[in-house]
């Protein structure tokens, strides 16, 4: 891991495109800003877990149509 020293209006270029700008430092913690290009997803962590555990579940449903069909209401 790479560790950044920041003050408020500072911040860090990832790549060409993504910049990670300290704005407020607080008792509660930091608020961040992130500027990235549209193609980029910027997620915040429990929220890309989240998207992840869908994506696992999608992947792992049941392929054939009769399978599907028995999960439907009234099947």
């Amino acid at each position: 891991m790479l560790v950044f020293t920041r003050r408020r209006n500072d911040a860090i270029v990832i790549g060409d495109g993504i910049e990670v700008r300290v704005l407020r430092i607080g008792r509660d913690g930091v608020r961040i800003g992130v500027v990235a290009p549209p193609q980029v997803p910027v997620h915040r962590e429990e929220i890309y877990a989240q998207i992840c555990e869908a994506n696992r579940r999608a992947a792992a449903a049941p392929a054939d149509a009769s399978a599907v069909a028995r999960l439907l209401p009234g099947q």
